[in-house]
């Protein structure tokens, strides 16, 4: 695919070591595990490394440990064509880890130690700023300090860049936050968080909660909720929350799905596509990555990408 779109991620990094049962143990129980695959995830890489794939050209502000999972961290960022300048190596600390079990219907449960990714700092923010190429988007998610974060979209929309946060793993946002948010793109659970709402309310009620979030905030929202696809509302714009479905698949694995919908929605933003059809890009990419085991192992590469991305593209 051609390099096109300009992406700054300022986001995480975690080596994820991934159990497969099936089923979660209870308390204080002991189970066997099918099967054991480590690979590459954190929120922000996994979103960098599909956008990457699409075509953007993704620059990656992050720190990493200075142990062997850093060092393959710096390889594996020049293997998917994404840009080290800024991905530090800190002294004395471990790169972060992931412990991920998914169970046989392919629901997880994901604990992570953040490690390096809690010494990014605005200050390192700001340098990598003032050298980057100019950024169309940069995208966040809550794995590493917010003042770095908030650091990143005050940059970027100084230089004119659209901002987008994923506000996971759900988290308090700094008040500053949202003001310096174009998009804010949580699943069901982080958005029940951010609103105090209820959690699984039908759609009816959360395209209420979801007008009423976004009108107070003044901040364009896509929240996905799994199989339902996502719901969109701009309220300078939509007078209805538009609801975009998505293709029912059987599911083996969700871990990095809704990474690779918020990498897909900022790549498809990079380029101009209309936010519907980057909606329906990003259902359909994450869709496909449910179907397969692991996080960035699981998403579509070469001609697979391609039919994906020409089956959508080729509607509008």
């Amino acid at each position: 695919m051609v390099k096109q779109g300009n992406l700054t991620i300022v986001g995480s990094n975690m080596i994820d070591l991934t159990s497969f049962l099936n089923r979660f143990p209870k308390k204080g129980e002991t189970v066997y595990g099918r099967d054991f695959q480590q690979g590459f995830g954190g929120k922000g890489s996994n979103q960098g490394v599909i956008a990457s794939l699409l075509g953007a050209n993704v620059s990656m502000v992050t720190t990493v440990g200075d142990d062997a999972y850093g060092r393959e961290w710096l390889s594996h960022y020049q293997n998917e064509k994404i840009n080290t300048d800024f991905v530090k190596v800190v002294e004395d600390m471990n790169s972060g880890t992931a412990a991920i079990w998914v169970e046989e219907d392919g629901d997880n449960r994901i604990v992570i130690t953040p490690g390096a990714n809690e010494a990014l700092d605005a200050e390192f923010v700001s340098q990598a700023f003032e050298t980057l190429p100019q950024a169309d988007i940069v995208l966040s998610q809550l794995e590493n300090p917010q003042q770095a974060i908030l650091e990143g979209f005050k940059r970027g929309k100084e230089s004119g860049a659209i901002t987008l946060l994923n506000p996971a793993p759900a988290d308090v946002l700094l008040d500053d936050i949202l003001e310096y948010t174009d998009w804010l793109l949580p699943n069901e659970t982080e958005f029940a968080f951010l609103t105090g709402e209820k959690h699984d309310l039908p759609i009816t009620q959360l395209i209420v909660a979801i007008k009423a979030f976004a009108t107070q905030t003044n901040t364009n929202l896509v929240v996905t909720v799994g199989k339902n696809g996502a719901l969109l509302y701009r309220p300078k714009i939509d007078k209805d929350v538009h609801h975009i479905e998505t293709t029912q698949v059987a599911v083996k694995d969700s871990t990095g799905a809704g990474d690779a919908f918020c990498g897909t929605f900022a790549y498809g933003l990079s380029i101009g596509l209309n936010p519907r059809v980057a909606i329906e890009l990003a259902n359909a990419i994450a869709s496909d990555s449910v179907q397969k085991l692991g996080t960035q192992t699981s998403y579509a590469r070469g001609q697979d990408l391609e039919k994906i991305v020409s089956g959508i593209l080729r509607k509008e």
